[in-house]
């Protein structure tokens, strides 16, 4: 379960071929033609059934979700094979964010261009009523000037520009050079990618995941009128410095990727993806200096979910969407055909204490069949059939109970495992402990989802934990729930719906 570290610059050194090759079908596609790989995954128990995922091959960080035109728009990397390679942006819609059709591929690399080797992660605004993309390229380039030093080969990151040229958002057309051609001068980064922007009275804002070599982490802030020509300014925040091994500047800390800032409530809220984790924090923002202050930070999911992207929602929501990797060796997902998921559509507020709460949108409920519950006492553990892997549960408890254990047994034999130790304090599920935050009035102790191998929690609102479950069959798995204490465990369970006939999700 636990989740490997991330880092961007080992992506094209994976491939271990050139993207023309990768686009073209080359020695990295490992797959069968699309029909069968139709019929194999239409059979796969384990691929989610109503979490959004492409119809096959890789998927990774959620990029540019946009509400336009009464849709819900979200672009997501993607590769031509079932490993990690030369990025495009994949493209689904929803009228609900929770039934998606798939479109055409929305950016490709251009051959010889700056993104040559690779449209990476970014955001979509609409500039002037035009639905536009700011994101990282990448293209291979000499040592002096990479800013990805590490690995083979040295890569250069740039900040590009894109438009959309209809309003299903189908066709864009690029910019042909860099709006941001290079970092600030006389800065050491450790990378230079992820552009987050956002707009102020005087002009648009822009968030740039770097770090400064021997400094730490950071987000560099620039500012611009038009979008095509950038002021750098100075670090919106900048993080510690890192004693750990530099080789990896991501696994290590010292470069922070994909930061993503915004107002939520009367705080600020900042997020970045660092040592294969996602960091919360919340604190003020200063708009004259034009820096950030947190005030409180954690870990925004304890699992197998990273690089988020959020937008706001109508009715003012801001909704994260975020990337549930795996956690099976390569060798498994490439013979399945696919690899990575996306999460559930996450509704992100602050406490009065500057915690970040999150919770499901509402709109996942509408997925739900009958509604059964049970009641569980300390010494009788209760034991769930579960003819699909299809399911939400919700657990509230009465009285004074000391632990709940929740297990999925697969004939008998434990696939996963979550302990809630209330006498203790902590939440345990399998190599991963964290602090067991209290529970609102009203709001279930424990909200679990699962979908084929995903599991995504919610404890409390305050604590999330994203699991990869590959031991689980359909038919043959079993929820067993096991109390302690003096009280009764109250459960609701819900069958949810697939969203579509043959798990393409589309």
């Amino acid at each position: 379960m636990k989740a490997p570290l991330f880092d961007r610059r080992e992506f094209i050194a994976a491939a271990g071929c050139s993207t023309a090759a990768l686009l073209s079908g080359g020695p990295r596609n490992l797959l069968a033609s699309a029909p069968e790989i139709a019929v194999d995954l239409a059979h796969d128990p384990l691929r989610p059934e109503y979490h959004l995922l492409p119809p096959h091959n890789w998927m990774n960080d959620p990029n540019g979700p946009l509400w336009w035109k009464g849709q819900y728009h979200l672009f997501y990397q993607t590769n031509p094979g079932p490993v990690s390679g030369a990025k495009q942006w994949g493209h689904a819609v929803s009228e609900d964010m929770v039934h998606w059709r798939h479109r055409p591929i929305a950016l490709t690399p251009t051959p010889g261009g700056p993104d040559g080797d690779g449209c990476w992660s970014g955001s979509a605004i609409v500039f002037d009523g035009v639905p536009t993309f700011l994101y990282a390229a990448v293209q291979s380039a000499p040592l002096e000037q990479s800013t990805i030093r590490e690995g083979n080969p040295t890569l250069r990151e740039t900040q590009m520009l894109a438009t959309a040229e209809d309003d299903g958002l189908l066709r864009w057309e690029k910019l042909p050079n860099p709006v941001i051609a290079a970092p600030p001068t006389g800065l050491a980064v450790t990378g230079f990618r992820d552009p987050c922007p956002w707009h102020k009275a005087d002009g648009w804002y822009l968030g740039v995941g770097s770090g400064i070599r021997g400094v730490g982490g950071c987000v560099l802030l620039y500012r611009s009128q038009d979008l095509r020509h950038w002021e750098y300014l100075h670090p919106l925040i900048q993080g510690k410095a890192r004693t750990a091994d530099s080789s990896n500047p991501v696994g290590s800390g010292e470069m922070w990727e994909c930061p993503d800032f915004f107002p939520l409530g009367d705080r600020h809220c900042l997020l970045y993806s660092t040592e294969g984790k996602v960091y919360w924090t919340t604190g003020d923002y200063d708009a004259r200096a034009h820096r950030y202050t947190p005030s409180r930070r954690g870990i925004l999911d304890q699992g197998a979910y990273y690089a988020p992207k959020s937008f706001l929602a109508p009715g003012n929501r801001r909704i994260l969407w975020g990337w549930i990797t795996e956690t099976r060796p390569e060798a498994e997902y490439v013979a399945a055909g696919w690899a990575g998921v996306m999460s559930l559509p996450r509704v992100l507020a602050v406490d009065a204490d500057g915690q970040l709460t999150m919770a499901v949108a509402d709109e996942v409920e509408k997925l739900r069949g009958k509604e059964e519950r049970f009641r569980v006492k300390a010494g009788t553990p209760l034991r769930l059939e579960l003819p699909t892997l299809r399911r939400e549960l919700h657990l509230g408890a009465t009285g004074s109970l000391h632990a709940v254990t929740l297990r999925l047994l697969t004939s008998g034999n434990k696939a996963w495992e979550l302990n809630l130790d209330v006498r203790g304090g902590k939440v345990h599920c399998g190599e991963r402990e964290f602090p067991l935050p209290k529970s609102r009035p009203g709001e279930p102790a424990l909200r679990l989802f699962l979908d084929g191998s995903v599991i995504e929690a919610f404890v409390g609102c305050s604590q999330t934990i994203t699991s990869r479950v590959y031991a689980v069959k359909s038919g043959q798995t079993e929820l067993e729930i096991a109390v302690d204490g003096e009280g009764v465990l109250e459960l609701t369970e819900w069958p949810l719906a697939a969203i579509s006939s043959d798990r393409l999700t589309t």
